[in-house]
């Protein structure tokens, strides 16, 4: 197979095979030959390890992974690709192709059927449009794996990493803090891809967090509240707990006043084990007032 990341064998390889770009599957190749060898590379794909790639446009980041992975088991959702994967893969035996949208897949059955014995990691350049849920299927499931090392539009890396507490915080930033530590690891231009994206983006990696010295009592609750105060971004966090969750105001400024917090106080403004601290007190009190 000739170099993937040259244009005009790409586009050689794509005409044979009648394939065009879908642009409801947020399609972008990388042309950049740097780019996915250093993925593989920072992603914790070697001997030790199984990875589960999530979307494998032709095969170049997969290849990558292969040649460093025990094993690589690729979830692609464009059965248009099959064609193309089975001849640019066709020289690794450690890879396994699963046509099927990752969103519906038993991702906990797949790693205990697939990677039995191997510590696991993800490695993926996701489409932009499904970025947050992907992720946050891959946090909230507990999955035994160690890191996810995934490329996405840079603003949503600069969401997803930012600072805590800072005015870029939303609601995945403390989502993705609760379950993992995570952290910007390169930058990568809209001219390594083909089509060319409008915006720029970054590899981000996930370092799963195994023992956490703090824990939500009730995580259902707790996500609901961290959606709840950033649903209205220009409001305090009083108000938009208040009016999203439906909650009288005055008990929400009693849970944010017994956190130590002031009532004025806006929720880009909290850390992880603040948030954690609000819900398991508005909980408590949400539970026993005989009107909620």
């Amino acid at each position: 197979m000739g170099d993937l990341t040259n244009i005009s064998v790409l586009k050689r390889l794509l005409e044979k095979n009648g394939f065009t770009f879908s642009k409801s599957l947020g399609q972008n190749f990388i042309i950049d030959p740097a780019v996915c060898p250093k993925i593989a590379q920072m992603g914790s794909a070697d001997k030790e390890h199984g990875v589960i790639e999530i979307g494998t446009g032709v095969g170049v980041l997969t290849a990558e992974l292969a040649k460093r992975a025990k094993k690589v088991v690729a979830i692609e959702i464009d059965t248009r690709l099959k064609p193309v994967l089975e001849e640019t893969l066709s020289e690794y035996d450690n890879v396994e192709i699963i046509f099927a949208d990752v969103m519906k897949l038993d991702l906990k059955k797949l790693i205990n059927d697939k990677f039995a014995g191997m510590k696991v990691a993800v490695c993926a350049n996701l489409p932009y449009y499904i970025t947050s849920p992907i992720i946050m299927k891959l946090l909230e499931q507990r999955l035994p794996i160690e890191s996810v090392t995934v490329m996405v539009q840079k603003e949503a890396a600069d969401r997803l990493c930012a600072p805590i507490p800072s005015r870029e915080v939303g609601a995945v930033t403390i989502a993705v803090n609760y379950f993992s530590r995570p952290k910007v690891l390169f930058g990568v231009s809209r001219g390594c891809f083909m089509p060319s994206p409008k915006v720029d983006s970054s590899v981000i990696r996930l370092d799963m967090i195994t023992e956490t010295p703090y824990k939500a009592e009730d995580e259902e609750f707790f996500f609901k509240t961290v959606r709840g105060a950033f649903s209205q971004r220009r409001k305090t966090l009083a108000n938009s707990v208040a009016a999203s969750m439906n909650i009288e105001k005055s008990k929400v400024i009693e849970a944010i006043s017994d956190v130590g917090l002031p009532d004025t106080v806006r929720p880009e403004n909290l850390t992880v084990e603040q948030f954690i601290m609000l819900s398991d007190k508005l909980g408590k009190i949400v539970s026993s007032s005989p009107t909620q």
